[in-house]
């Protein structure tokens, strides 16, 4: 889940800075909470099953409820199809769009915000005039101003003092300026030559887009000279905030799709541009998830480990664990919505088929920690920019590795900052060993080394940090999002290989069925965001 939807130290920090984080650190409290990481290792250490104690029958059972599933079951409701389970692992529903609180104070678990949506995003957009987030004024579309980002929005905290905006721009040369500009005039072309949309529901591509999904971000920028550490920094931030790996490891495609999907890369200096637009909350993008699970009521099934899909010719059957019962139920359906990540997909369904097999091979997933750190009231500020709602402290690329954070309460209309909630992220996909290495180490370590690790880095921005918080709760994602690799195939997510499509039908190809499943959530996009996955989960439903 990137930050939105969803890199534990590369280079460690010196050990002095973490002893000297621990020494002041002791009087905050904290551990692990939000994901149940036995649940999951359950299913994998397991061999043998129980026979099922008890067999409910329903028209259609949902595999998963992290936001594709939530989005199917809302297109199940809106075509009047009310018989259906939906089977969710954790104890709340939303995956990796779930919220969370720290000393009564709302906070994100995972991705927390929504850029607004364009035209290419219909589902997403008719979602948000749902839900009351825009209406048509005088043949206009408005959104409501409660729920888009305060301003300021965000800054960077760089040669010791914060600047507006992400880019580095403070004291840099006419060097990496000019290299500034000559990456805005390559995106530039980039748009010009193909369409960039989101959700990229599985289009074609043009040739220069099949060209940057064969090659890493970094040869990209190294084959148009583009050096300067700055710029690099800077796409290196992006990409690991939004796909869980830096330029090294995302595929160029990404890295330009980052920006010629949305408003393109502007220059300083170049004409003005407004920024781009989005929806944020206290808790994160559990508001919206919160709101597809409640009109569920029981249809919704926490608590439940899905071990087993299979089809026959009458039906499907999925078996799952029910961690409160602690007995194997068996679920009887028309048909089933497999929303689940492909790696456990293509463990629990049965004679799997062969574009689902595939698509596991190919998939790389980024482990993440989502930090949240409550404070008992505000920092004391350096100069420059005011506090923003994202924070970012630069660092040398493959250097700090933390991707700053965000002020639970920046969307309060509070007139005199108080106590607040920073919720701090680390993408784990560029460890050195890889992703698994990273997922070990999130497994590995005490919370406490997070909590000095985290202390060291932020307190080079903000040194009365450590005193002033009081509680830390962290959250584990061994495999928060797929990493949008290069491809040999010279192709975008994970959908049926060519060779493969000429064995689907044309409805099969288009909403990933197979026989009496369907499959639906965004590692199919490659890339993990909330767009991705809402769309995805709208098809398989509808």
């Amino acid at each position: 889940m990137k930050r939105r939807s969803f890199l534990a130290a590369a280079a460690p920090l010196p050990l002095w800075a973490c002893s000297a984080a621990s020494e002041s650190a002791a009087h905050i409290t904290g551990g692990f909470t939000g994901i149940q990481v036995e649940r999951g290792h359950q299913l994998r250490d397991s061999t043998a099953w129980l026979t099922p104690a008890v067999t409910r029958r329903t028209h259609t059972v949902i595999a998963g409820g992290g936001v594709a599933g939530l989005a199917a079951a809302q297109a199940l409701r809106l075509r009047g199809q009310d018989d259906f389970a939906l089977l969710e692992l954790e104890d709340s529903a939303g995956g990796n769009a779930r919220g969370g609180t720290v000393g009564g104070m709302a906070c994100p678990l995972g991705a927390h915000y929504l850029p607004l949506p364009s035209d290419d995003a219909p589902e997403v957009q008719d979602l948000l005039e749902e839900l009351g987030l825009r209406q048509r004024v005088a043949g206009r579309w408005q959104y409501d101003e409660r729920h888009l980002c305060h301003s300021p929005q965000e800054r960077l905290f760089f040669n010791g003092t914060w600047q507006d905006g992400l880019l580095p721009v403070q004291g840099v040369g006419e060097s990496t300026l000019a290299q500034y500009r000559r990456f805005a005039a390559l995106v530039e072309q980039a748009r010009q030559s193909a369409k960039w949309t989101i959700p990229i529901r599985n289009r074609p591509l043009a040739q220069v887009q099949r060209a940057l999904a064969a090659m890493t971000f970094i040869a990209y920028l190294e084959q148009h000279g583009l050096t300067d550490p700055h710029l690099r920094w800077y796409l290196d931030y992006c990409c690991r905030d939004d796909y869980g790996a830096g330029i090294a490891t995302v595929s160029a495609w990404a890295g330009v799709h980052y920006f010629a999907s949305r408003h393109g890369f502007h220059a300083p200096g170049t004409e003005s541009v407004e920024r781009e637009g989005l929806l944020t909350w206290p808790e994160g993008n559990a508001w919206l998830t919160r709101r597809l699970a409640a009109p569920l009521g029981d249809r919704l099934r926490t608590g439940c480990v899905v071990l087993r899909v299979a089809q026959g010719r009458y039906g499907v059957e999925v078996d799952a664990f029910n961690t409160a019962t602690q007995q194997v139920e068996r679920w009887q359906a028309q048909q089933a919505i497999v929303a689940l990540p492909i790696f456990i997909a293509a463990r629990v369904v049965e004679g799997a088929p062969e574009f689902l097999r595939q698509a596991a091979e190919r998939v790389v997933y980024a482990p993440w920690l989502v930090a949240n750190l409550q404070l008992r009231e505000p920092l004391r500020d350096r100069p420059g920019a005011a506090p923003s709602w994202d924070n970012v402290i630069y660092g040398e690329t493959g250097g700090t590795q933390g991707l700053g954070y965000v002020d639970a309460m920046h969307q309060s209309l509070q007139p005199v900052p108080g106590a607040t909630v920073l919720t701090h992220y680390r993408a784990l996909g560029d460890v050195p060993g890889g992703p698994a290495a990273g997922r070990r180490q999130l497994l590995a370590q005490p919370w406490t080394h997070w909590r000095d690790t985290l202390l060291a880095e932020l307190a080079a921005a903000h040194p009365d940090l450590p005193a002033k918080a009081t509680r830390l709760e962290l959250t584990r994602y061994g495999h928060a999002m797929a990493i949008p690799v290069p491809s040999n195939s010279g192709q975008i997510g994970l959908w049926p290989l060519q060779n493969m499509r000429e064995q689907l039908s044309k409805k099969e190809q288009l909403s990933l069925a197979h026989g009496r499943l369907r499959f639906a959530h965004s590692d199919w996009a490659g890339y993990s965001i909330f767009e991705e996955a809402f769309t995805l989960g709208h098809w398989a439903g509808a």
